[in-house]
């Protein structure tokens, strides 16, 4: 594939937004998803949908590369600076030349946008073209090994860390735009139809593996993982290492920078939460309205008049959506209620629900007492209901405290489609038909939005919070893998991003796009047993119910690395002692 870079070229800001750019991506159907929804429980989300095109390695090659290369731990943390900084490079491609090209293309962005959002992040796109260029060329002589005196000088990464830190600290003023930035994107894609429909097509594109948005927080994202590796590297050294003192000052450098956008970052992640959802939810107008908060997104079924139906529920500072997939080609969920938190009771249902002429048990099962109605929710597990029950009694006392406002913003925000409001929805009208109607509405499309957190959650029958996701931005990770399925018999050598807590699968660190995706929420991750017959050091274990992968990695570190990510960003803990009874939660499928 012919590929063009736009930085680095000798013109200034005001020409490289003016540039008229050949784009080699036209809009196409983005990686396939294999949506085999034809059975009740099943999910489209269970493995990467991707054949043998990387070719399977021979393994004689692998162990060799693996004996010459060094074996100190900080080389490998410095390998994985290399690796996700490649990966980060990449993502800010996806704005500086892929959506500039589509933009330019259409003459879809006014001007001053234009220069708002480029202005500010291709000078920090360019500045990380150079730092990579650092990192490969001390990496390359660090494992020149033969050569005493690379061997002597270039064993460290500190020195190059440290420049690079400094220098970046220069772009502190372009990073505090990016909320102004995120913002006012938003608003001319509400305003501007033709770049409203040039929005939705880019993200239709296979380069374009993650809602466009969230590109635009990579970069204040990426200095919070500068601080985590120099960390290790800080961790790892004896005081008396000739590369700790410039680690220590890079990582002093680098928190300075932290702590200024931290508050920045947080009210970014949760605009970019609702932005995302705005897009993906039918019957609501202004779901960013000022002082609203995501919370928590995730599948509970929902009692009716026909019994138990899944929905998807949403909440946020100030009410609570349930939702059921809609029909549409896009794969959105149709909002079928709203439930303010003003006035809002919880009371757990669990023994069992029980009906005078017909008993029978729902477990996990608690009701929702509301100003404007009643409603009776059941959830996956008894870890899932204490969940939901924890965030809903906090985020209920902090609606206490709130003022009318938030009354006023729920009523502007849900769309008053059929003259009534939408929590007078009858349980009649929530009946199966839009389930059936949304299973061959997958059937039909196969674009990537389907692995969006709220999709996975839907199959998954398992819920996000805001917490999850804020962990979840600190657990990135990049590199080379071999991978085999359970039954398969040769390794795959593939390049792995694991972000927004998904595994993407790219045959090579210079692919523009993956080949697929999976997505690890209710994925175990584990060392294999001996019945697994793998016979092979540094492999984990990636398994939902049925379906199993192996994974191996390179050395111990990288290991110990992969499993730590997958850990954190697949279970979060358990914080709902005080609500759950003082015994071991078993998870169920």
């Amino acid at each position: 594939m012919t590929k063009f870079l736009i930085i680095g070229l000798p013109v200034d800001h005001a020409q490289l937004s003016s540039m008229v750019l050949k784009s080699p991506l036209g809009v196409t159907a983005a990686f396939q998803v294999n949506l085999n929804a034809g059975a009740q429980g099943s999910s489209p989300l269970l493995s990467p949908v991707l054949s043998d095109a990387g070719g399977a390695r021979t393994e004689e090659d692998d162990e060799m590369k693996r004996k010459r290369c060094p074996t100190d731990k900080a080389y490998f943390i410095a390998k994985e600076i290399l690796a996700t900084e490649r990966t980060y490079l990449k993502d800010l491609e996806v704005i500086t030349v892929w959506f500039r090209s589509a933009v330019i293309k259409e003459n879809a962005m006014p001007e001053g946008l234009m220069t708002l959002l480029f202005s500010n992040i291709d000078p920090i796109y360019e500045f990380h073209r150079g730092f990579l260029k650092e990192i490969e060329q001390r990496l390359s002589l660090w494992e020149g090994r033969s050569n005493a005196h690379v061997k002597g000088d270039y064993q460290r990464i500190g020195d190059v860390m440290l420049r690079n830190m400094r220098t970046l600290k220069e772009f502190t003023s372009y990073l505090q735009k990016h909320d102004e930035v995120l913002t006012e994107l938003e608003k001319a894609t509400k305003r501007l139809k033709k770049l409203e429909t040039v929005y939705k097509e880019f993200e239709l594109q296979k380069v374009c593996y993650l809602p466009l948005n969230t590109f635009l927080l990579k970069p204040i994202q990426r200095l919070m993982h500068y601080k985590l590796i120099l960390g290790r590297l800080c961790k790892h050294y004896t005081a008396e290492h000739r590369d700790f003192a410039d680690c220590r000052n890079a990582l002093k450098e680098v928190t300075e920078m932290t702590s200024q956008l931290q508050h920045s970052l947080i009210r970014l992640e949760n605009f970019q939460k609702l932005t995302e959802l705005q897009h993906d939810l039918i019957g609501i107008d202004n779901l960013t309205a000022p002082g609203r908060e995501f919370i928590r997104e995730g599948c509970l079924y929902k009692l009716t008049k026909k019994g138990l139906q899944q929905r998807m529920f949403f909440l946020f500072s100030d009410m609570l959506l349930y939702t059921s997939k809609g029909v549409t080609g896009t794969n959105q969920f149709k909002i079928h209620g709203h439930l303010s938190l003003h006035g809002m009771l919880l009371i757990v249902l669990d023994p069992p629900v029980e009906e005078s002429e017909n008993e029978w048990s729902v477990p996990h099962c608690f009701t929702i007492y509301s100003a404007q109605k009643t409603i009776v929710v059941a959830a996956s597990t008894r870890l899932e209901m204490g969940k939901w029950m924890e965030d809903l009694n906090v985020a209920i006392e902090m609606a206490k405290k709130s003022t009318e406002k938030s009354e006023m913003l729920l009523e502007n925000s849900v769309c008053n489609r059929s003259n009534r409001s939408s929590d007078e929805v009858s349980v009649e009208q929530e009946s199966e038909d839009d389930i059936h109607s949304s299973r061959s509405s997958l059937d039909r499309q196969s674009h990537h939005r389907a692995n969006t957190t709220m999709h996975v959650c839907w199959y998954r029958n398992t819920s996000v919070s805001m917490a999850d996701h804020s962990v979840a931005v600190e657990n990135q990770l990049s590199g080379y893998l071999l991978r085999k399925f359970k039954n398969s018999n040769g390794w795959q050598k593939l390049w792995v991003v694991f972000t927004n807590f998904c595994l993407f699968f790219y045959k090579t660190h210079q692919d523009d796009y993956p080949l697929a995706s999976l997505p690890l929420l209710g994925y175990t991750v584990s060392c294999p047993v001996e019945a697994d017959a793998i016979q092979k050091d540094y492999v984990f274990k990636l398994q939902f119910k049925s379906h199993v992968y192996f994974f191996r990695a390179e050395s111990k570190y990288t290991f110990e690395r992969w499993m730590e990510v997958i850990k954190r960003a697949t279970s979060s803990p358990a914080r709902s002692s005080l609500l759950l009874p003082k015994e071991k939660d078993t998870h169920t499928d």
